[in-house]
């Protein structure tokens, strides 16, 4: 038996836009939610035929091509990708990372060194552990939870996504569905579903935010909000262009590491 197509996407709310009636148009196939670094996992080892990996995991295996033109990117403030520090930026040394993603951990690392010289010590944030528990400087937060955090009780706060675009000028790319460049299936009628279940779920953002906001315990408004005007799910000239830059100062920060 030929076994189904599987494809692998995000467990957050923002990903709910990209796949918005996609098990409807590819009903053959099997859709499995996880965290971004798991899927990456699951893509390189073949347990996934496509996945919405971070940009990160992308640059990391020549094998990879991008196969829709639907991602996950920012524009400005991203509102659910947040450093959070108890001192001033310029004195953090001890930085906890968020394990849900590690695009935004190489961005949060890459705004430390190139903006303030800083590469600070790194410590693990594991998914379910709890904030108040952490004693590092600071701490990278992302996805839903980042959304819950009350951000007056520390005394630096950035949103990487604005961060990024006032520094570069370019938008950002958190993630993008992406698949092994030796694969044998032919992906153009998964590339058109994932292009066309994108467009819809853009069209019906109302409705979204309506089903899913209760459940991350935020109101309509704030999930339509997010959905709407702090996200962009569109892969662009200028969303190529932010990654690229990107994928050059991840390389840069590799070497950096790999020398020190």
């Amino acid at each position: 038996m030929v076994r189904p197509v599987r494809i692998g996407a995000v467990s957050y709310l923002n990903t709910k836009p990209l796949v918005f009636g996609l098990a409807e148009r590819l009903p053959d196939a099997e859709i499995v939610f996880d965290l971004p670094s798991r899927l990456a996992d699951d893509l390189s080892c073949g347990e996934l035929d496509v996945a919405l990996i971070p940009t990160v995991e992308y640059f990391q295996d020549p094998g990879y091509k991008i196969v829709s033109d639907a991602c996950i990117a920012c524009r400005g403030d991203v509102y659910s990708v947040s450093l959070l520090s108890q001192c001033h930026s310029a004195d953090i040394k001890t930085l906890a990372l968020d394990e849900g993603s590690r695009t935004s951990a190489a961005l949060v690392q890459v705004l430390l060194k190139k903006r303030l010289g800083i590469i600070p010590e790194l410590h693990p944030f594991p998914i379910g552990s709890d904030l108040q528990e952490l004693e590092t400087d600071a701490v990278l937060i992302i996805g839903d939870r980042a959304m819950h955090v009350d951000k007056s009780k520390f005394a630096e706060t950035w949103d990487l996504g604005q961060e990024w675009v006032d520094w570069t000028g370019l938008p950002f790319v958190f993630a993008m569905w992406t698949a092994r460049a030796d694969s044998e299936l032919d992906l153009s009628s998964i590339e058109q579903a994932l292009s066309a279940a994108r467009d819809e779920g853009v069209q019906n953002i109302a409705q979204i935010a309506a089903q899913h906001s209760s459940e991350l315990g935020i109101s309509q408004q704030q999930c339509e909000v997010y959905l709407r005007d702090h996200l962009y799910f569109y892969l662009g000239e200028r969303e190529r262009q932010g990654q690229e830059l990107f994928r050059r100062y991840v390389d840069e920060l590799a070497a950096v590491a790999q020398n020190g």
